[in-house]
């Protein structure tokens, strides 16, 4: 109570008759869900209270049943692997196009997902990232032109794009190029609580009342009324302000972006057109660091500790920012003297190893055995990798296994290995060097990553 107050106590309610009821909304809860539709530009919304992933996966378990196949990028977030988990639905991946200059994959290419679309023309749907974690936009609008074309939906995990639909400098929303179904987490740029996310429909490729029992197996049957009321209140003050909030989240992520490229040994991502790269969200600032001669993670730690600032998310070579309606020209401030001191104090690399030679060779890996555009079906579906039985083998045993583990770099969650996919080398020796140089890995039994979890010959 001294903490929090007591207004939250008095709005932390359950199912009262004039609070309406989340999976069969005929109040307040209704007229909220049909107010967002407005603002988003969808035909029909549902309020999710499990975060985005429980909207990824409602999307798969609508559209797909056990053995039905779905098309989707290798980079997709793990939400998308439980779905196909709870589906029984059988992955056909697609690589993402990679950029080894900027060691950054981006969206997967109309190209390529035509040509999955001609080896798999009885895939039920097709899914796609939108944006990427660091702003990365597809051609989304080509790519739903191909998924209509074989009479299939478009989902999108839009997770980090609700703002998308407020300001014409920003890239176009999902919906409004074609998909059929949007998933965003309304927590993560907007202003709802954490946990709170919306899911976006229109047309007539979903069956909508599948898609809300599928609602109903993955979210919580105590929903929070303050997450509800968060979703509510964010809708509001987008509706009425969104266009000025925006206008003053652009003003200031320019302004960083053009005072780091002017600071010796950083850059930021710059949008460039290929395949992969049609739009870039220029709230998101990714900065590369390497040149300093430092990991993102040890950059990460340093601003972290000492200076005062936290990224969104660090990897190998790069730290990510959101610039979002909550931050102040106080904000970028810190920022930019930050940048200036990693930049001029000479700060020394950690590592025994050259990071640096390992992310060449990994790199190599990447465009030799998984090119961009590549079509990849694991060997087993994660689903019959999630029940098989498995043993534990020593890492060193690991490789050409099919893995029985969904590990993932967190954040930004996306599994360097998962069920049902053989196991590479270089991604061992990714996940050895992330860990090594202090980032956070999930879903392994053993958190030292000395043994794996493997499916039993």
């Amino acid at each position: 109570m001294d903490v929090l107050g007591a207004s939250v106590f008095l709005a932390d309610l359950p199912e009262l008759p004039d609070l309406d009821n989340l999976f069969a909304p005929q109040g307040v809860i209704q007229e909220a869900q049909e107010l967002a539709a407005a603002a988003f530009g969808a035909e029909q919304t549902w309020f999710l209270v499990n975060g985005s992933s429980a909207g990824v996966m409602a999307a798969i378990l609508a559209t797909c049943n056990a053995g039905d196949k779905i098309i989707l990028p290798r980079n997709i977030h793990q939400s998308a692997i439980a779905g196909l988990v709870l589906s029984g639905a059988v992955p056909i991946f697609i690589n993402p196009e990679y950029d080894p200059s900027t060691d950054l994959a981006h969206s997967i290419t109309p190209t390529a997902v035509a040509r999955a679309l001609k080896h798999y023309p009885d895939a039920k749907a097709m899914m796609m990232l939108y944006p990427t974690y660091h702003g990365v936009c597809g051609d989304i609008k080509a790519i739903a032109q191909l998924a209509h074309q074989h009479n299939i939906p478009l989902l999108v995990d839009e997770a980090h794009g609700p703002h998308f639909a407020f300001h014409s400098d920003l890239p176009a929303s999902a919906l409004s190029m074609g998909a059929d179904l949007t998933v965003q987490s309304i927590h993560k740029v907007l202003g709802a609580m954490t946990q709170a996310a919306m899911l976006h429909v229109q047309g007539n490729r979903l069956d909508r009342e599948r898609l809300s029992k599928a609602l109903q197996l993955v979210q919580s049957t105590s929903p929070s009324y303050l997450l509800l009321a968060s979703l509510d209140a964010a809708r509001q003050q987008m509706a009425l302000h969104g266009e000025q909030l925006m206008t003053q989240t652009l003003q200031l992520a320019d302004e960083a972006r053009n005072q780091i490229a002017q600071i010796p040994g950083l850059s930021v991502l710059q949008q460039v057109k290929t395949p992969g790269f049609f739009a870039l969200d220029r709230t998101r600032l990714t900065v590369r660091v390497s040149e300093l001669g430092l990991s993102g993670f040890e950059v990460d730690e340093i601003f972290h500790q000492q200076l005062g600032v936290t990224a969104e998310l660090p990897t190998l070579e790069h730290l990510t920012f959101i610039i979002s309606l909550g931050n102040t020209q106080t904000d970028i401030e810190q920022l930019m003297q930050s940048f200036r001191a990693i930049a001029r104090d000479n700060y020394q690399s950690k590592s025994i190893t050259s990071w640096q030679d390992v992310l060449r060779k990994w790199r190599a890996e990447l465009l030799f055995v998984h090119p961009s555009s590549f079509i990849i079906r694991p060997a087993l579906s994660p689903r019959d990798a999630f029940f098989v039985a498995t043993e534990t083998v020593p890492i060193d045993e690991a490789p050409d296994r099919i893995s029985a583990e969904l590990i993932c770099p967190y954040p930004p969650g996306i599994p360097a290995l998962m069920p049902g996919e053989l196991i590479n080398p270089a991604a061992i020796e990714y996940l050895q060097q992330v860990l090594h140089l202090g980032g956070n890995i999930t879903g392994c039994s053993d958190p030292s990553l000395k043994t794996l979890k493997v499916v039993r010959c």
